[in-house]
């Protein structure tokens, strides 16, 4: 690690901590002068680090920078590597990229702000810096490309959960990549993927996970107000908030991955689920609903209503169409049709 990163370590260790800088360059075997340059260079990143003459250097408790040793204090799962950029376009776009390089499984990367973060079907997500959690996992799974339906499960799953354990607060899934919190979408995910054209598996997955962690001091923009929702919206979000939900977040994917053939995860995804009993509006994606909405230019005729069924070990979502027909669906898009619905 360089010095920049060995001090940030130890005062990731001892955060509220004076640590002076003798002290630092002793633990660390640098000189005086090297620990003054990596506090000036983290300073100058943005993290809060006080340094006050005869005590030493400082890391505020209430930083919430996210950082390798910050993530790795809460971090149970070994040999995760990581990138943490300030600025991304998108961390599945860099993921992609990485994986078509060779890069192995198991590298994490993580943007303060994306500039154009993305959801499926080409939407964007909204990305603003430091209130969010945006990261891709990069991974070399050995499953056909039916089956990678379940790592995007699998990440709603452990998103859930992690959510709950960090904030208290209950979340929600909405079949197949969506977190709720109060009702309101808290994070998407998607998985997107290289293809072995000879072996017809997977060459890679890149999973990508964005969560809403907090309001942006900026506020958000007038289009989403109302249609999004915050992990931490009345209540305070604790410090370091993003990098402990982050760990927590790779923890529980990765217990459910090593497993995934097990599908360890689906209890978790089916008690979670909120759409079972409800009357849902399905929007085809397949090729043939493509052409005709780029025909008429409208989603309207695509749609069907049916009433949801629950989830099959496929991870498809069960349906039963107005004419009584049970359809399993594998993709789509599912939204709530608002009569007799309270969600």
């Amino acid at each position: 690690m360089s010095v920049r990163e060995c001090v940030l370590a130890e005062f990731e260790k001892n955060r509220g901590v004076y640590l002076s800088g003798e002290e630092l360059a002793s633990r660390l075997n640098v000189s005086r002068t090297a620990v003054w340059k990596a506090v000036k260079s983290l300073q100058e990143e943005g993290y809060e680090i006080e340094g006050i003459n005869n005590r030493g250097y400082c890391l505020s408790g209430e930083s919430d920078i996210l950082s390798v040793p910050a993530i790795l204090k809460y971090l149970h799962r070994e040999g995760i590597q990581f990138r943490i950029c300030k600025t991304l376009s998108s961390t599945n776009d860099l993921g992609k990229n990485l994986a078509a390089e060779g890069e192995p499984e198991g590298l994490v990367i993580l943007a303060e702000e994306q500039s154009r973060g993305r959801g499926r079907f080409g939407r964007s997500f909204y990305s603003s810096a430091g209130s969010g959690l945006y990261m891709s996992i990069l991974l070399r799974p050995r499953c056909s490309a039916q089956e990678a339906l379940s790592i995007t499960a699998a990440a709603a799953a452990a998103v859930s959960e992690a959510v709950e354990k960090v904030s208290g607060v209950k979340a929600e899934i909405k079949w197949v990549n969506d977190v709720y919190c109060r009702g309101r979408k808290i994070c998407g995910i998607l998985t997107e993927a290289g293809f072995d054209l000879e072996g017809g598996g997977l060459e890679y997955a890149v999973l990508g996970i964005g969560v809403n962690v907090k309001l942006p001091e900026s506020g958000i923009p007038d289009e989403l107000e109302g249609k999004i929702g915050y992990v931490f919206e009345d209540e305070t979000a604790p410090p370091d908030v993003r990098n402990h939900l982050a760990a927590v977040i790779i923890d529980r994917f990765f217990s459910y991955y090593d497993h995934l053939e097990e599908k360890t995860f689906m209890e978790t995804y089916r008690q979670r689920s909120f759409l079972d009993g409800k009357t849902v509006k399905i929007l085809s994606t397949g090729a043939a609903a493509v052409q005709k909405r780029e025909a008429t230019g409208s989603e309207v005729d695509l749609y069907e209503t049916a009433v949801v069924l629950g989830i099959d070990e496929e991870c498809r979502l069960l349906v039963r169409l107005a004419d009584g027909g049970v359809k399993a669906l594998c993709a789509g898009e599912v939204t709530l049709h608002q009569e007799g619905n309270k969600k």
